[in-house]
Order: C-alpha cells, then structure tokens, then sequence
C-alpha cells in the first residue's frame, strides 16, 4: 500500500524507532521484515510530514538529531498507545488483532512453539504471527527495543519496572553422558573427569550460569569444545566424544540421539533454572493470560509429563510454577 507523504502514520513511526534503535536502515528493514528502500522512503514520509530532519543516515551508525531525540520520546509514547490500543480491541473481539510478535527459546521449537501457534491462530483469526527464535539474552534484548510483545524465555534476571514477569516452569540442569559410561552407584564426578566436557557456549547466558556454578564448587573440569547447538552437543556426546551439563528440555529437543545418551544428576549441589513469559506491562492486557492459558497445558504434555516419567529422580525439580 502507499501511503501519502505529508500524513504522520504508525507504520512510519514504526520505522524510526526501529531505525533510531538499530542505528542502521539496514538493520531496521532487517528487524521489521521490509526492505531498506521502503525504510527509507517511510522516514522521508514522516520527516517531511513533520517539517524537521530527524535521522543524521550519512553518519555510521545513523544518529538522532536534536529534533529526533524530541520525536522519540513521544514516538515510544504513541506507539505504545497504539499497541495497548490494539490489545484492549482484541480482548474484546479477537478477531481484530492483526500481528502478534513473539519470542521463543529454541527449545520449544520441535514441539511446543507449533502446537502454540496453531491453537492461538485458531483463536485469533485474521491475525498475522511473527516469530522470533533465538537465545533468552537476544530475545530479552528485542523486547527491550520494542521489537516483540511477548518473550517466552529463560529466567536471565532482566528486571524493569515496564515489565511484567509470569513463571511458566522451573527444570535442573544435568548431566548428560554417553549411555553405559558411567556408573551412576560410583564415584561420578571421578568417573565424569576422565572424559571431555563438551560445554555450552559463555555466549550465552546458559553457558555463564553453568560455568559460574561449576566455579562455585571448585569443579574444574577440563573441556576442547564450546557449542551453542543441542543437537551438535547431543550427536558428540551420543558419538562418546565426552559429556556435557544440559537441561531436560535440552535433551528432549534432540530426538534422535537420545537411544545413545542418557541423563544422570549432577555430582555436585544441584542447579535449576526458570522459564518464564515477559511482556509489556499494562500495554497488552490479557493477551499474556492467553498465552499461559494456552502454554502450560502444551509444557505438562510436551516436558514435564514425559520428563518425569523417563527420568523419576528429576521429579521434585522439575515442575510447573
């Protein structure tokens, strides 16, 4: 659709808070789903409409004006009025809400985040759905920006007073070990230390939790690889290349290694983490009570049922919350 120069529209307000953010047109056609010559003729749009030059583009990155540091703060205002706006008509007809932009651990990606989608898309006809996988941290960080609504994640301490924080399900990490290697009546920890550790990456904010716990308890433990793939990880300690520290849902994503890999408990005080569901406070009303209503039947079937019921010793840490 083209839209009139000279009229300010959400869509071009959209667009300069995307570009102010990302500092590049780029990277904010990226973010958005358009491309860079559609972002920049919508900054042209509202720069004209609003009679000032609000974006320095010949600067790298791109850098806000003077009168752009003004329009922003009033940007973010109307834009979160618009959403909340949209959020209140589609609690009270939720055929009316057309796009809703959600964040998901890549956990959830086999089974959980499709059975999610398909049974809020029954109940939001017309709406338009667009996800984003990725690790917590980076989806903490879009929604911070403004970039999503919703952030199925990882517990990584984000805390601000704009957000509003439902606990979903706690699990505990564990080890996981080529089956048949290690004697779980033994000495484990010795046992463990005559094989590589494969280690999820410090990248993420899962590889920092698990490398500080280790340091807490004076487990230095030799390791050759950083991974960020459970599936890379599962396929080497299936292969005997040594053992690594995941979560169930970890184990549980990388179906076709499990035959060769088997699950035992951490040789050390235990460690867990929360998965949790973070939106915009007061901007999308019930929409986050949508979603936990949808969710947690899907996470009890999906993990914590089968989960349990494979591995009985994880029971009383592994839950819904």
């Amino acid at each position: 659709m083209v839209e009139t120069p000279g009229k300010i529209t959400l869509w071009g307000i959209e667009v300069f808070i995307a570009t102010a953010q990302e500092g590049a047109i780029s990277a904010a056609a990226r973010r958005l789903g358009a491309s860079p010559s559609a972002v920049s003729q919508q900054l042209s749009n509202l720069e004209n409409a609003i009679g000032a030059i609000l974006l320095d583009r010949s600067s790298r990155p791109a850098t806000l004006t003077t009168a752009g540091e003004i329009f922003l703060r009033r940007a973010q205002s109307i834009l979160n009025e618009a959403t909340q706006a949209r959020a209140e008509l589609a609690m009270a007809d939720l055929s009316v809400l057309t796009r809703f932009r959600l964040g998901m651990i890549e956990d959830f990606d086999a089974e959980v985040t499709p059975r999610l989608l398909a049974g809020m898309a029954d109940q939001l006809q017309g709406c338009q759905f667009l996800l984003e996988t990725g690790a917590s941290h980076h989806l903490f960080d879009l929604l911070d920006m403004r970039a999503l609504d919703v952030v199925v994640a990882a517990d990584t301490g984000f805390s601000t007073d704009w957000a509003e924080v439902r606990p979903l399900m706690q699990e505990p990490f564990v080890a996981a070990v080529p089956r048949g290697r290690i004697n779980a009546a033994g000495d484990v920890l010795a046992q463990l230390r005559t094989l590589p550790m494969i280690q999820y990456t410090e990248r993420h904010h899962m590889g920092r939790q698990i490398a500080a716990h280790l340091a807490q308890q004076g487990a230095h433990l030799a390791h050759r690889f950083q991974l960020d793939s459970y599936h890379a990880i599962m396929a080497m300690v299936a292969g005997g290349a040594g053992w690594s520290i995941l979560t169930p849902l970890g184990y549980l994503s990388a179906h076709r290694f499990q035959r060769d890999v088997e699950l035992i408990a951490l040789p050390f005080p235990p460690l867990t983490r929360r998965i949790t569901l973070t939106a915009r406070r007061r901007v999308l009303h019930d929409m986050p009570d949508l979603m936990m209503r949808h969710l947690k039947p899907l996470l009890s079937e999906l993990v914590v049922t089968p989960a349990r019921r494979a591995f009985p010793w994880i029971r009383d840490s592994l839950m819904l919350l």
